[in-house]
């Protein structure tokens, strides 16, 4: 029987990529899926349509994650439009790569304000949404725990960032049955980060089975964190890498 039957679930950034696989395996699973999405309508509205072929009600809403207003209006949005909130997964991120004598103020501000603050005023709207036994997971990074090479210095300040956030959320929140956990995917073969790409064979080398993962090997560790079985797991740190940390 499906775990997840009766909840419901707002997945940030899940029109596509690993956002995608998850808001689907959600689906799968039994719950009911809001999504957000910045400029791809139609790749959402796509997503939405293959969750309402499963039986399930699919919610597409447009919300900038750099934009601290629209972040918490659209956890509001989804727990009103599905009726109740359950579960929570911080997605939506941007990357921005390069010497760190390169970096601009703007490109700190844009990556802390996605992967950093978004997360957590999305989490902070959540758990005022949410009844005992919700979920909150939101998705770190592989460059939080190594990073390999040169050039990831405010990708991983982001991402290592939410590594105490996740923590502090646990303590939080733990006396109300709210558990928040962070999954640390690796190389995962997308259409930002393709696994027959120009870097792909260094960072397949990095891991320890020497190959890309999948956007629905990540979706997997996501929706069991979701369900009752991780209900006795928080401020964990799930890593999907391929031994990329080992």
């Amino acid at each position: 029987m499906a775990s997840l039957n009766g909840k419901t679930a707002l997945v940030t950034g899940g029109s596509r990529g690993i956002g995608a696989a998850i808001a689907l395996r959600l689906a799968q699973d039994g719950a009911d899926v809001a999504l957000t999405y910045v400029r791809g309508e139609t790749a959402a509205q796509e997503i939405v349509q293959k969750i309402e072929s499963m039986g399930r009600r699919g919610l597409a809403l447009r919300a900038d994650a750099a934009d601290p207003a629209a972040v918490t209006a659209v956890v509001g949005q989804a727990a009103d439009e599905l009726g109740r909130l359950d579960i929570l997964v911080n997605n939506a991120g941007v990357g921005v790569l390069g010497p760190i004598e390169t970096l601009t103020l703007a490109d700190v501000d844009q990556v802390l304000a996605v992967n950093v603050r978004a997360v957590f005023l999305a989490s902070q709207a959540a758990a005022a949404r949410m009844e005992r036994g919700g979920r909150i997971i939101s998705t770190g990074s592989c460059m939080a725990q190594r990073v390999p090479g040169p050039g990831g210095a405010l990708y991983a300040t982001s991402k290592a960032a939410l590594i105490g956030l996740n923590k502090a959320l646990a303590r939080e929140l733990g006396s109300r049955g709210i558990t928040a956990n962070l999954v640390h995917p690796g190389p995962i073969d997308t259409d930002m980060n393709p696994a027959d790409g120009p870097y792909a064979a260094s960072q397949s080398e990095l891991t320890a089975l020497g190959r890309f993962g999948t956007p629905d090997e990540v979706a997997s560790a996501v929706a069991f964190l979701a369900s009752d079985e991780a209900a006795y797991m928080t401020g964990s740190e799930v890593v999907v890498d391929g031994g990329h940390a080992a």
